[in-house]
């Protein structure tokens, strides 16, 4: 009988995982990254089985998220950035853009991109989501991005059997 993950635990042990992180905002991105990488390592993915990435911003995340999906050599993509509002609509674009072109990735290539870009009013907010009040968003990322690699990998191996 299939499991379908509808409860908490899975095992991602085995699985390949690139984290692409952007620089900026690096204060808050780090604390993202470490959430990430400490659920991944809770799941049961090695830390050889990981490769993390550092661009300069959010906006330059997919790209280096969609080269990584499309050389399969990776099974899932995390994404870690921080947008923060400032005092012109760039936020705006920085953040619609950047999401956007996650989804597309996932869709495109069949690799899981789990989308931990946060956008925020504040630096406030953004700390409170990157490991306080509200938890950490990069371990969020990371959660749906092995969750949905081991419900393919199991869709897969149904198939294929």
């Amino acid at each position: 009988m299939p499991v379908t993950y509808g409860g908490d635990r899975f095992d991602a042990a085995g699985l390949r995982v690139a984290v692409v992180v952007a620089m900026f905002n690096d204060q808050i991105t780090r604390r993202l990254a470490d959430g990430a990488l400490a659920l991944a390592a809770e799941y049961g993915v090695r830390e050889d089985d990981i490769a993390v990435y550092w661009v300069p911003g959010a906006f330059e995340i997919p790209i280096v998220a969609q080269r990584l999906a499309e050389d399969g050599e990776v099974d899932a993509v995390c994404a870690i950035g921080a947008v923060i509002r400032g005092e012109t609509p760039h936020f705006e674009l920085v953040a619609g853009e950047t999401t956007r072109a996650l989804m597309e990735i996932g869709r495109e290539t069949g690799v899981p991109v789990g989308n931990g870009v946060i956008a925020t009013n504040n630096l406030a907010q953004a700390e409170a989501r990157a490991g306080g009040a509200v938890g950490n968003k990069g371990a969020e990322a990371m959660y749906a991005a092995l969750h949905t690699a081991c419900l393919l990998r199991q869709i897969d191996t149904e198939t294929s059997a």
